[in-house]
């Protein structure tokens, strides 16, 4: 006979307990404690029925709860992201954290270095440590994030930052990359160029992806020849990018244009112009400070990062608050601010010319 599905007033899925784990492995909880937290003298047959129970019911061992003293302990959210270096991250941390400061919340963060099996690890601790939720900037896209769908359904959301989640439907705040992407080229093609070097991060980072292809399709529709010797991908450091740029300045049709597509990628085509006292136009993807005070002019992709980390985190407090509607897709616009000698700033919305 088989089981009825559990209608719209089935209670909610609810994290499994050690009690939960020592009723599934015929053990007392006494057992099931001394496995979970180590203990080596638990007889191995017992241990085994253990953390096979704790296996078969997706158990997380509380790991606050070890520490607290008193129940007045302040609520947790957790971030993580690539590199909190970077400029881009520390604009998303900075607004997570004076959102989480008006909820009276803490926030931890942690950095990936866009590693899939990094940010599995740390996202599964955060879980252990029963943060209220998380935000999430993803690793490349080789990381699959079925595994957080227990947790969501056990009451911990998420809202994914820049990138969107794979096999799994949350909350996600993206950038307009193709926008942007394209602005640059159409810029760079009104200038006349014809003969523009793009250089890219991996394109395991969706984004980067994002913003290669507009950019191919904007040189394309410019009616720009087609010139692989002059799109580089795979660039990771400021050394890489360097070295890119300098063969590609070295060939008998050097490119008269660079497109960077992120802000490290930006500060390795300077670094390789400066040294060889080359003037060539460029786009940045992603302002800086300092992108402003460069003696050659820089003109960028800008966009407020500020207010990716401000609506992701919104959006999270809203779930912890309760919030079951459908999942949401929030994109942050771009714009090109464009910086030429002789004339002052100007900023086109890079949504307007789409």
């Amino acid at each position: 006979m088989s089981t009825p599905s559990p209608g719209p007033s089935a209670a909610a899925p609810r994290r499994p307990t050690m009690a939960d784990v020592a009723r599934e492995a015929e053990v007392s909880l006494k057992t099931v404690s001394r496995v979970v937290n180590g203990v080596s003298t638990v007889d191995a047959e017992m241990a085994a029925r253990v953390r096979a129970a704790v296996a078969r019911l997706g158990f997380r061992r509380n790991s606050m709860a070890r520490d607290l003293r008193t129940r007045s302990t302040s609520a947790t959210i957790g971030l993580l992201i690539e590199d909190l270096a970077n400029p881009f991250y520390a604009g998303i941390a900075a607004a997570a954290a004076q959102c989480a400061l008006e909820n009276d919340t803490l926030l931890i963060t942690a950095s990936s270095e866009e590693d899939a099996d990094r940010e599995r690890r740390l996202l599964l601790q955060m879980c252990e440590r029963r943060v209220e939720g998380l935000l999430v900037v993803p690793a490349g896209s080789t990381a699959d994030h079925v595994y957080l769908r227990p947790e969501i359904e056990m009451g911990t959301p998420a809202v994914f930052l820049d990138r969107r989640p794979t096999n799994l439907r949350v909350d996600t705040v993206l950038i307009d990359n193709a926008a942007g992407a394209r602005s640059a080229i159409e810029h760079l093609t009104e200038r006349g160029h014809e003969r523009i070097g793009v250089v890219s991060d991996w394109l395991s980072i969706p984004p980067m992806a994002e913003r290669l292809s507009a950019a191919e399709a904007a040189l394309e529709r410019a009616g720009a020849p087609y010139r692989p010797d002059l799109i580089r991908y795979g660039l990771h450091t400021v050394p890489d990018t360097e070295a890119a740029v300098e063969q590609m300045l070295s060939g008998p049709q050097p490119p008269t244009a660079l497109f960077a597509l992120n802000n490290r990628l930006t500060l390795g085509v300077l670094g390789v112009l400066s040294r060889l006292g080359r003037q060539v136009d460029v786009v940045g993807f992603d302002d800086f400070e300092t992108a402003g005070l460069m003696a050659h002019p820089l003109t960028v992709v800008s966009y407020d990062a500020r207010a990716m980390g401000r609506f992701g985190a919104e959006l999270l407090f809203k779930r912890i608050a309760g919030d079951t509607s459908r999942p949401k897709t929030v994109v942050i616009p771009t714009e090109l601010v464009e910086r030429t000698p002789g004339r002052e700033t100007a900023a086109r919305g890079a949504a307007a010319r789409a």
